[in-house]
Order: structure tokens, then sequence, then C-alpha cells
């Protein structure tokens, strides 16, 4: 009864938070951009709620419990991308004004390059974001609640949709405060009883492989390769923090430059936290029960067993936090893609307050082909969060290419970007595919059958280096000048305060010395 009335006193606060912004007025501005009046704190906390998701909780600590601190990887590099995001990207972003990504790419680029990234987007979001995080989701409420994944789904669904809609993306980020405090206490709160369970750190060492806390893998590792780790993580990063619609939109509500910074900064300091405390639970529930841990069922074990009623009320509040902020900020993200980047070319005349009515009732088909999706996701991969990063390594690369080489060279031209996305794209595109024939259908590819066995992330790192070639060829092919362009003046706008250097510093030395460390 205690758990139940903790959960209940959440959903009360967050529809609370969500009730009050959705009393006001909304234009487009405030709707989609929170009036572009948010401080520091708020979107730093609100990036990391819209990171950590319920797939995070499920995947990280499954995947620590497979292969150990590997898997942290990701969130390590992450930290080094939010940096490039606030120093480098969201200058221009603010600078140019933008809703949206796509915007973006169409004032730098073409109106094709903005098309191009505005699909991609959606299908990513359907078949990655929402998807695993409604799967991820419902593993978690069927192992500790008893009710089916698909049921919960859609009830997550509607419970999130509810706020989301009608609040905009201020009812999301003001949300996002509250549950990014709530799921870093609980789950630190598991991770310290968790490990005095297990005796502590140095009994989890010597209970386990060695090769669990190692970070770095030989060459030769078929999931964990040193060159995709440390470059293909950092690929995928400046996609996903620098230039991913979910992600950037946050930034892009700040007052200003110095407070979107100032949240990147915290983010960045954050990310260091879940190697500790959502990959580390894996590797203490694989000590503790090595016979009944098979990788995703590793934190529902560990809440289920280990937690007394009132923290396991907490713990349940805290993923159901994790979940149903990452799915209002997706949610807010559709809707701004459809509305600003589709509907609003198709109608240039549509009124402010046709564009935020359409942008309260567009997810609806988005969330629907999500629902469709989610059996079809365990086929994939045993491990949810690694068929996350997989499929997003196969679109993130050429996109991750185009932004970077066309903020920082003049010499990018319109046609060497949208040749780059499009080629990038079919590469992607057909791994996925095969990939998907390969491990679902369980088909023999003949000479394929050795791109499939390339890890995805050195085959990101492949794409990559392909792409950035590509779009200088290209550009130097469709330049009207001939000659070699110098670099924009992208560093020239980049001055912070001591502290924003000194953060800036702090933070690249501490996770510089946990990669030694754990090397």
């Amino acid at each position: 009864m205690l758990d139940w009335s903790i959960i209940a006193v959440y959903f009360l606060i967050v529809f609370g938070i969500g009730i009050y912004h959705s009393l006001k007025e909304r234009n487009t501005a405030e709707y989609f951009l929170a009036g572009g009046n948010v401080g520091w704190f708020a979107v730093g906390a609100s990036l990391f709620a819209t990171n950590i998701s319920s797939e995070h909780f499920i995947g990280l600590a499954g995947s620590g419990a497979s292969t150990g601190f590997a898997v942290g990887c990701y969130e390590w590099s992450a930290a080094i991308c939010l940096l490039l995001l606030g120093w480098l990207f969201v200058p221009h972003y603010l600078k140019s004004q933008v809703f949206t990504m796509p915007e973006f790419l169409e004032m730098r680029f073409s109106p094709g390059c903005r098309w191009y990234l505005t699909g991609v987007s959606l299908f990513a979001y359907v078949f990655t974001k929402i998807s695993v995080s409604l799967f991820a989701g419902g593993i978690l409420i069927r192992e500790i609640l008893g009710w089916d994944y698909m049921t919960s789904a859609i009830l997550l669904v509607v419970a999130t949709g509810v706020y989301t809609i009608f609040g905009g993306l201020a009812a999301v980020i003001y949300t996002d405060v509250f549950q990014a405090v709530l799921l870093v206490a609980g789950a630190i709160v598991l991770t310290v009883i968790g490990l005095n369970e297990v005796g502590g750190f140095a009994a989890l060492r010597s209970s386990l492989p060695p090769d669990f806390f190692h970070m770095v893998k030989p060459a030769s590792d078929p999931v964990y390769p040193w060159v995709g780790t440390i470059f293909g993580t950092l690929i995928l990063g400046t996609w996903y923090w620098c230039t991913d619609q979910v992600i950037v939109q946050k930034t892009l509500s700040a007052r200003n430059v110095q407070q979107a910074r100032y949240g990147t900064l915290f983010c960045a300091a954050l990310k260091i936290l879940p190697v500790f405390i959502l990959v580390l639970p894996g590797l203490i529930a694989k000590a503790l029960w090595p016979a009944e841990v098979t990788g995703d069922n590793a934190y529902p074990l560990l809440v289920m067993r280990l937690l007394p009623p009132g923290v396991k009320g907490l713990m349940v509040a805290a993923l159901l936090a994790a979940l149903m902020s990452s799915l209002s900020s997706v949610f807010n993200s559709c809707s701004t893609l459809l509305t600003m980047d589709i509907y609003k070319k198709w109608r240039p005349e549509a009124s402010e307050r046709q564009l935020v009515r359409f942008g309260r009732y567009s997810t609806g088909v988005i969330v629907a082909l999500s629902v469709v999706w989610i059996p079809f996701i365990r086929n994939l991969n045993d491990q949810v969060y690694m068929y996350l990063q997989s499929v997003q390594a196969y679109v993130g690369a050429p996109i991750a290419a185009t932004f970077l080489t066309g903020i920082l060279w003049k010499g990018a031209t319109p046609r060497a970007a949208l040749t780059t996305l499009l080629v990038g794209g079919v590469i992607g595109g057909g791994r996925f595919v095969l990939d998907v024939l390969s491990n679902a259908f369980k088909m023999d590819l003949g000479i394929f059958n050795d791109v499939v066995a390339i890890s995805f992330l050195n085959f990101s790192v492949g794409v990559f280096g392909l792409c950035v070639v590509l779009m200088v060829v290209v550009s130097k092919l469709s330049a009207v000048k001939t000659g070699i362009e110098e670099l924009t003046m992208a560093f020239s706008h980049i001055r912070g305060t001591r502290m924003e250097v000194a953060a800036t510093v702090a933070i690249l030395l501490a996770v510089g010395g946990l990669w030694v460390h754990f090397a």
C-alpha cells in the first residue's frame, strides 16, 4: 500500500506540473520552445532526463551484467559530446533562431537536406526512441507489477501524452526537472543497497571476471572493439547530442547562449553518473544471482529482491519518471518536426493558433506506428540498449558528418550535403536490412555475412570517414569558385566565462581520469 501511495503522489505531481503549463495560452515559440526563456538548471536536468529512459535502466544494467563496464563508454563519450554541443553548435543554432534541426540544414544547405533530415528523424523516433522506450518500460512493469508489456506501453503513452500534448515543451522541461531528481535519487539508493548486499566494490570485483571492469577491449572484440569504443561512440554522440531534434530542442529553449552552455555543462557532469548507478547494478545482479540473470532482467531483479516497501515504490516512480520524461520529449519533438517542417511548409499562411493546434494532434500516427513495431524489437537483439545504439549507428554517421563539415567549412556545398546524406543513408539502411535478415530471419547472406559480422561501432567509424571524404570531394567538384576554402570563423565566437572554462576542464579531467582508471 505504501508503494502504491508513493506512485500515486508521483503521478499527481507530474500531472500537476503538466496541467499548470497547459492552462497558459500558447503561441508557437511558447509551445515548441517554452518561450525561449529557460534557465541553465532546467535545461541541463531536462537534457539528462530526456536521455535517461527505461531502456537505460534495462539496457545498461543488462549489458553490464553480460559484458561489464564496457557499455559505459557511451555515457562518458556523451560528456565530451555535450561540451561540443555547448561550445560549438549551440551558438550557431541560437543565432539562426530556428525551431528544428532540419530548418537549420535548409538555412545552411538546401530544402532537400531539410526534407531528408525530417523524414529520417521521424523514422528513427518510431523505430528506436519511442519503441525501445516503451518496450523496455513494458519489461520493467511486467517484472515488477505483473502487467503484460503491450498493455503497459499503451497506458504509459496515454499518461504521458496528456500533459505533453497540452502543455508543450514547457510542461516537458519542468516535469523533466522533477523526474531527473527522482530517477537519480532512486538509482543511487538501489546502487548503495546493492553494493552493501554484495559486500562492497572489492568483493564485487573478486566475484566477476576481471575484464568486466575494463572499458577498452581488444580490436578483435565483436561488440566493443577499441576503435569503435573510442571513436565510434564519439561519432554517434555527436549526432545524438549535437544534431538530434529531441536533445537540441532543449537548448533552443534557453534564454541565451550562456544559459544553454551552462545547461550542457551541467548535463555533461551528470553523464558521469550512469556508469556507477545504472551499469554497476547490472554487475551487482550478476554477482548475486549468476544463474538467474540473463541480461535485461538484471535491474528488475534488484528492485524486486533488495528494496523494502516504500523504497520500492520510490524506485518504481523513478523508473516511470525515466520512461515518461523521454517519451514526452520525443512526442514534443515529433510534434515540432511535423508542424514546422511539414505542415508549415504545406500551409505557410497558417496562423500560430493553427500551428499549435496541429502540433497537439500530430503525434497520434507516430505513437500508433511505434506500438505496432514493439513486438519486433526483441527479434533483433537480446540487449535492448545495444539494439538502440546499433540502429542509431546506421543513421547517425552521415548526419554528424554533414553538420560538422557544414559548420566548420565554408566550402561545403548544398549538393555535397545532400549527396552525403543520401549515400550515407543508403549504406546505413542497407546494413540495417542485412541485420534484420540475419538476426531476425536467420538467413544466410553469403558474402554479406562478413558485413554483418563487423561491429556496428567500427562500421559507423568507416561510414563517417567516407561521408567526410564525400563532402569534401563533391564540394570541390560543385563549388562555384576554385581553390582551397578556409575554415569558417566557427571558433571566433567562442568566448566563455572563467567558470565555464573551469567547469569544462574539470569535466574533461574527470572523464579522462576515469577512462584511464578503467582502461
